[in-house]
């Protein structure tokens, strides 16, 4: 699924040339859902590069110098690299294209997850709003009404296993949505930061903080919990993960008494988001040809509900946070 686009070796050796480095292999990377990713083999070592599947040249161009101003100013992200022309962005078989250093790591599995583990992705996250706070962020995909829309094409689909979810779902999405509140702080938010956007080093450091296509404008008590929702749920919500998470972000960035009052709001509407979008983007498209990438939209569902069942004060509780 992440190799839409595809290239041979004379795309890569031209590509490769403007960088003033030489390919001696091309190998396509079988991970992520929206863009193309290849890893270029050159004498000394590979590079990584991501044609933007979904982005126009602009859009990408935003996108590489973003990460090149996140990584100066300390994000454990790798920084695009530029041309001899020092253009950031090249093409590739008319798509956008971007060349990044090579960031060896691992990825995470959930039972794996440790609270220092938990710890170091909530510093991260919110070095990035640290870092982000004077970017100009566009706002995202996935605000409410888009989500909205998406619950009318279900409705419209006539899936019979979908259709019949659609009145909880808007109901729900309407509660969350009227529950949050507009005056929340709110900047450049990275959006997607699951465990598969994460490498980790052999020393259990973080290595790279991956995938910014999702990154806009947003409330950072959103952002923390999208996070917190992806890395520390289980069974369960595992209070021990979550609650160090918490405690990470803060050791960098100290939420604020309006943002420990509204985590549940963003909490709710996070779990309904990524709810929605699997549903229309993964599970009623499983028909289509070719392998896809799974994302069960009932895992979110699962989320949405234990956050209903424990409420804004068992959330808060849980996280260890004072309203």
């Amino acid at each position: 699924m992440a190799v839409l686009t595809a290239i041979d070796e004379g795309d890569a050796r031209d590509l490769l040339a403007g960088y003033g480095l030489e390919l001696r292999g091309i190998e396509g990377i079988a991970a992520g859902s929206v863009n193309s990713n290849f890893a270029l083999f050159t004498p000394e070592d590979r590079v990584f590069l991501r044609l933007y599947e979904e982005q126009d040249r602009a859009g990408a161009e935003r996108e590489a110098a973003m990460l090149e101003r996140l990584a100066r100013a300390g994000v454990p992200t790798p920084p695009p690299l530029r041309r001899l022309d020092r253009a950031l962005v090249s093409v590739v078989r008319g798509r956008p294209a971007a060349v990044f250093p090579w960031r060896d790591g691992g990825m995470r599995c959930q039972a794996a997850v440790t609270p220092d583990d938990a710890g170091r992705v909530g510093e991260a996250l919110a070095r990035v709003h640290a870092a982000g706070a004077g970017e100009a962020a566009e706002p995202g995909r996935f605000g409410v009404d888009e989500l909205r829309a998406r619950l009318e094409r279900i409705a419209a689909s006539g899936d019979d296993h979908f259709v019949p979810l659609v009145p909880s779902l808007r109901k729900a999405l309407e509660r969350a949505h009227a529950a949050r509140a507009p005056e929340l702080p709110a900047g450049l938010i990275h959006g997607d930061l699951f465990r598969d956007n994460v490498l980790w080093d052999a020393r259990g450091e973080i290595a790279a903080l991956l995938d910014f296509e999702s990154a806009c404008a947003g409330t950072y008590a959103y952002d923390l919990m999208v996070t917190v929702l992806s890395w520390c749920f289980g069974e369960g919500l595992d209070a021990g993960l979550a609650r160090a998470m918490r405690e990470g972000y803060e050791r960098v960035r100290p939420l604020t008494p309006a943002e420990a009052e509204g985590l549940h709001a963003e909490a709710a509407f996070a779990a309904l988001r990524f709810t929605i979008t699997r549903i229309t983007d993964y599970a009623m498209r499983a028909g289509t040809a070719g392998p896809r990438v799974v994302k069960d939209w009932r895992r979110f569902q699962k989320r949405h509900e234990v956050i209903e069942v424990l409420g804004p004060e068992g959330l808060r509780a849980l996280l260890g946070v004072q309203a």
